[in-house]
């Protein structure tokens, strides 16, 4: 978690499309939602980009990905997949709150 968010930003994150797909619902909104009823999802365009166009708060945040070639750490083969945020008239406050959760949902650790 970030102490402040940007309107627009990138991240490498470690998961699959499938699993970026499944993480979204829950951590897009409070309920169990699913995909069709928080946006439309367009499919992959010709270079491999999906997106996601929610409303929010009078602006709207489109996320963009991509996935990205793995991790490899030994024999170990991490996924990656590129995300763009880009919050477009959402102000700093539903932003950062909205962030928060985001990330704190999507978090991965080991143990």
């Amino acid at each position: 978690m970030q102490a402040s968010y940007p309107p627009v930003f990138e991240r490498d994150m470690g998961c699959t499309p499938a699993e970026w797909l499944g993480w979204l619902p829950r951590a897009l909104c409070d309920d169990t939602a699913d995909l069709t009823q928080l946006g439309m999802v367009t499919a992959a365009d010709p270079a491999g980009t999906s997106r996601l166009v929610i409303h929010m708060d009078g602006g709207q945040l489109t996320l963009a990905w991509q996935p990205l070639e793995p991790r490899r750490l030994g024999l170990a083969v991490l996924p990656r997949l590129w995300v763009r945020f880009e919050f477009v008239g959402v102000d700093d406050g539903v932003r950062h709150r909205f962030m928060k959760r985001f990330d704190l949902y999507t978090q991965r650790g080991g143990g």
